[in-house]
């Protein structure tokens, strides 16, 4: 099995705690922000701990409509959060899984540094496209700045 590895950082004013209470309330701030990637995300195992399953419902902006995730790391000391997503048509029929290392980073100015690192486990020895590798990244980094905007307009809310 070929397993690809992607990542990118983006710089943010917000500081790391900031911004990680909102990515631990990912299944209500991302369909509000960016419902042109998210329609919703529903819980339908867990608490919203580690463990949770979700069903990821996407919007009408991209060209996939469900996967399902599982929650795998949330580690507030760090400011990280972990999950895989194991099944749905985002997989492509081409993955059996991707997992997403999400961590924001403090930096000395007070802001932090958002990275996230995307595990593909491809079925077979077929790597995905680059094509496809940097749409993704597109994509989390749209949303990405969906949420700081939101938090610079509501800087109260996280």
């Amino acid at each position: 099995m070929a397993v690809i590895t992607s990542e990118f950082e983006i710089a943010s004013s917000l500081p790391a705690s900031k911004l990680f209470k909102a990515y631990d309330d990912f299944d209500n701030i991302a369909p509000k922000v960016d419902p042109e990637t998210y329609k919703a995300l529903v819980t339908i195992e867990g608490d919203g701990g580690v463990g949770t399953i979700r069903d990821v419902i996407f919007g009408d902006g991209i060209p996939f409509t469900s996967g399902k995730s599982k929650l795998d790391v949330v580690d507030s000391n760090n400011f990280s959060i972990s999950y895989t997503i194991f099944e749905g048509d985002v997989l492509m029929g081409q993955l059996d899984s991707t997992t997403h290392h999400v961590k924001f980073i403090p930096t000395a100015d007070g802001g932090c540094v958002y990275k996230q690192t995307i595990v593909y486990n491809c079925k077979g020895e077929t790597p995905l496209a680059e094509e496809y590798l940097n749409i993704a990244k597109e994509g989390f980094k749209k949303t990405f700045k969906a949420i700081e905007d939101f938090i610079h307009a509501n800087p109260h809310t996280y």
